[in-house]
């Protein structure tokens, strides 16, 4: 199969091919091996292969029943473990750590016929919103290789952007598919919390907050995608109920008119590139057209409040995890990256009572967010404060690393962390993806959709976040979208 004739489909369409008998697997894992070979130099996507497993998938039956049987995958190389391979998290020191179970994700993506061949590239514990490990390089976006695809799951999008795969496994604990799904022009949709399990090596994420999912180029691929994954596991803390009908077969029914309220004032008070309101007036003069209720409204919640609490419980969870691999591991804070060291310092200066008030906080802002929910059913916001970033932007400079060790050493981040400057800087790394948290924070259902390019060629997605158990919604909204402004044809040249 000829890249051009692999590249015209999405993964539920090249399924229906193998259903077909009218191409094989192989053929299909031949056509992604190849364009991996042709754009992965430049790109840096995968960051692992796993090319003898995927030739002993295709040795097996596939059962027509998989809605992806025979489809070429990857998963991304955080929380996505396969049982014997290697789990990197984006750490040079955890790079050859073999996974000692397989998640639950990838194991429904097995059972669901996709012939999973590598891992993509992710941040150090995937604690960045772009994808620049020092242990691996960084992932580069295929619309420009200059520029970041985002992170975490930069090389997924990456991957996904080039025409490897038609989609692939990321996650989202702060934005983590949605930034890369918005630099990519890909849409991209974070779960509500509980609606697909991060077990069975952990019960939930981030307290709640991080979900898995995909990177995908179609809304149907990822509505079948959550319908594989959504539902109850016997290890999981709590599940939310599926929907009266499957999110793929909910697809075919419109949306109806809609009450939306839109946004771009950050909440972190950061200036607003003006690409970006761009994005935002487009997509409301595109949902006015399709019939909705569109209208300007103030930020629905305490924007510097919620940065300052979602980054609070990300302090303690780094330290937590850099804890936890010393004492399975013997991780040392020096076999880290220096950002990495930092948060887990500054996590360690959080007390019991001071996280658990925080924790408390959280639920203060899903109210806030509720009350907005009484007046519109969703809200429109740009996914980034801009264009995708060139790489290098966001890379903490020398100077600051050397004042942040001696910070370490004194033990003064338990001071400096109630500092202005201290916030301040905090905020100033979110000044670029300052939308994306609040459906984290809250749990509630998001998604950005590929509906913008800057006059420079590069995406930019919006972000649409909707109440509790509103992804079918979100997905009826986003197939709506997508059939009155296609996106799949717009491809980067590589």
């Amino acid at each position: 199969m000829h890249f051009a004739d692999y590249a015209r489909y999405d993964a539920l369409g090249l399924a229906e091919l193998v259903r077909r008998g009218e191409v094989h697997p192989s053929e299909l894992l031949d056509a992604a091996l190849s364009r991996a070979e042709a754009t992965n130099g430049a790109l840096n996507a995968i960051v692992r292969r796993f090319d003898d497993r995927a030739r002993a998938r295709l040795q097996q039956p596939f059962d027509p029943a998989q809605p992806f049987a025979g489809v070429p995958f990857l998963i991304k190389d955080l929380f996505q473990e396969w049982a014997g391979a290697p789990a990197g998290w984006g750490s040079s020191r955890h790079h050859h750590h073999p996974a000692a179970e397989t998640s639950d994700v990838v194991r429904r993506w097995l059972d669901a016929g996709l012939v999973i061949f590598g891992a993509t590239n992710v941040p150090e514990f995937g604690a960045r919103n772009v994808t620049e490990p020092l242990a691996y390089g960084p992932a580069r976006n295929p619309w420009n290789p200059g520029h970041t695809p985002g992170g975490s799951s930069g090389g997924s999008a990456a991957a996904v952007a080039a025409g490897i795969v038609p989609v692939a496994g990321a996650n989202d604990g702060g934005g983590s598919i949605r930034i890369p799904a918005a630099c990519t022009g890909l849409f991209g949709l974070k779960a509500g919390r509980g609606r697909i399990s991060m077990g069975p090596m952990a019960s939930e994420g981030l307290f709640g907050a991080a979900v898995q999912g995909v990177v995908s180029r179609s809304v149907r691929d990822t509505a079948a995608m959550l319908d594989v994954l959504q539902g109850p596991e016997p290890h999981a803390p709590y599940w939310m109920p599926p929907p009266e009908a499957s999110h793929l077969a909910q697809l075919s029914r419109p949306p109806g008119p809609l009450r939306i309220g839109f946004t771009t004032d950050t909440p972190t008070g950061t200036p607003v590139d003006p690409r970006a309101v761009a994005a935002v007036d487009d997509a409301a003069r595109l949902l006015t057209d399709l019939g909705h209720h569109v209208e300007a409204v103030p930020l629905p919640f305490d924007g510097r409040a919620l940065m300052a609490d979602f980054m609070q419980g990300w302090f303690c969870v780094q330290a937590m995890l850099l804890d936890e691999l010393g004492r399975v591991e013997g991780l040392r804070d020096r076999d880290v990256e220096p950002d990495s060291r930092v948060m887990a310092d500054v996590g360690r200066t959080i007390s019991a009572s001071e996280f658990l008030a925080c924790l408390g906080r959280w639920h203060e802002h899903t109210r806030a967010l509720t009350a907005f929910y009484t007046r519109f059913d969703l809200w429109l916001s740009p996914t980034l404060n801009g264009p995708p970033v060139p790489i290098g932007a966001m890379a903490t400079p020398p100077a600051l690393h050397l004042v942040n060790r001696m910070l370490s050493a004194l033990g003064l981040f338990g001071l400096i962390r109630r500092t202005r400057f201290f916030n301040d800087t905090v905020l100033k790394n979110l000044a670029w993806t300052p939308y994306t948290q609040l459906a984290n924070v809250t749990g509630r259902p998001a998604m950005s959709v590929p509906l913008y390019w800057t006059p420079e060629g590069l995406p930019l997605g919006v972000q649409f976040t909707g109440p509790l158990d509103s992804e079918g919604l979100l997905l009826r909204l986003a197939a709506q979208l997508e059939k009155a402004r296609p996106w799949a044809q717009r491809r980067p040249t590589l």
